[in-house]
């Protein structure tokens, strides 16, 4: 974990295929939301993407980095304090050899927080 006690992994689930739902809680006492930004936290999108980078690791067993990404919508701010609890859904296609494709939907309750798509190479 690049950032320690950032988030905390609850529960993992395996759908079909290699699809995956990860539900997680923010550590809103976390030393990042005294400085994104004091008083009103906001969860920063590139820590949102390190946490999809993480969880993909995880579920593959490999050492990642993100070669490219093809899609990046951040649809509602993420603040710790009202919101710690995120649904990741996790889809996952491809191979070692052919790199990694990961689509990622990322919600607090109903609302859709960030969606992703991006391709992994294994380090």
């Amino acid at each position: 974990m690049l950032l320690q006690d950032f988030y905390t992994v609850h529960r993992l689930t395996k759908l079909e295929g290699q699809k995956y739902i990860a539900d997680i809680t923010l550590n809103r006492y976390h030393a990042i939301f005294k400085g994104h930004f004091p008083d009103q936290p906001v969860t920063p999108g590139v820590c949102m993407m390190q946490i999809v980078k993480e969880l993909s690791e995880g579920l593959l067993n490999r050492e990642l980095f993100m070669y490219k990404s093809s899609n990046v919508k951040f649809m509602a701010l993420i603040n710790p304090e009202v919101n710690p609890d995120l649904r990741l859904e996790i889809d996952i296609s491809g191979t070692e050899e052919s790199d990694y494709k990961v689509k990622n939907v990322t919600y607090f309750e109903d609302t859709v927080a960030l969606k992703l798509s991006c391709t992994f190479r294994v380090k």
